[in-house]
């Protein structure tokens, strides 16, 4: 089957694509995120901003050591955050990320 797209129509999908996908970013300015690390760290913040190398600025972030933590609802399975502030996630050691949807109440 032969690609009857134009580059013109190629690029136009490409770049409606970009901006549906920038218009879901922007949607989680200033929301709670969950990024597991490939260190097996998990980071817990207010998402602030990205760039084009995929590094992610988290606010008011705590630190846990492993993701059992989110798991375990026992008293004694739980894990004390340890507080960071706020971080510079490099995207090359991002393994996952959740976007914490917010509670209407």
């Amino acid at each position: 089957m032969i690609d009857e797209k134009t580059p013109d129509t190629k690029n136009s999908e490409q770049a409606e694509l970009r901006e549906q996908h920038l218009k879901r970013l922007r949607s989680w300015i200033n929301h709670r995120m969950t990024i597991e690390m490939t260190d097996g760290r998990v980071l817990v913040g207010t998402f602030l901003c990205t760039d084009r190398d995929a590094n992610v600025i988290l606010g008011s972030c705590g630190e846990y050591l492993s993701p059992e933590v989110f798991e375990s609802k026992e008293e004694n399975g739980a894990q004390e955050a340890r507080l960071l502030g706020l971080v510079m996630v490099p995207g090359q050691h991002i393994v996952n990320i959740l976007h914490d949807e917010p509670h209407i109440s």
